[in-house]
Formats: structure tokens, sequence, C-alpha cells
């Protein structure tokens, strides 16, 4: 179980929160071809090491932040608000 350090409520149990999947994903043009639309609607980054995610405090303040989360040991790297560049995490 995770500890999610909430930005406007503090540390809360995960069973709190929703994921809200890849974050920093580019919505391409209307314009755009059929492949660039399949892309950005099914194709989603899945590394062995850190990864950026949405999540929603769904069971609290209801606000969507980012997290920058290690896929390998679950350790959270980063909170940082949805208007925020991602952290550079090596």
């Amino acid at each position: 179980m995770l500890l999610i350090h909430c930005p406007h409520c503090g540390p809360r149990d995960e069973g709190e929160f929703t994921c809200g999947g890849e974050s920093h994903i580019q919505r391409p043009a209307l314009s755009a071809s059929a492949e660039d639309w399949a892309e950005y609607l099914f194709l989603r980054h899945n590394p062995a090491g850190v990864t950026y995610e949405r999540w929603r405090h769904t069971f609290g303040c209801e606000r969507w932040f980012n997290v920058a989360r290690c896929t390998v040991s679950h350790r959270i790297e980063a909170v940082y608000a949805m208007t925020e560049a991602k952290p550079d995490i090596a």
C-alpha cells in the first residue's frame, strides 16, 4: 500500500486515490492522422523505472496532480501540480 502525499491534503492512504494513467500526453490536432490518434489513445510507455502518472484524490479534495513513481520499487519520487513541468529524476 502506498502513502501518497496529496499536495492539498497531506499524506493519505492509496485507497483514497484513483490513478488516471500516464501524464504529460499531448493530444493531437483534429486533423492528425489515424496513426497519430491510435498512438495517443492506445499506446503508453511502460518503463522499468520512473514513470509519470496522473492521480486524483477521489475521497478527499477531488483534485488532480502528478506523481513520479518508480515501477520497480513503487517508491514515489515526486508529487507536483498538474500545471508544473515534469521533474528531471535520474
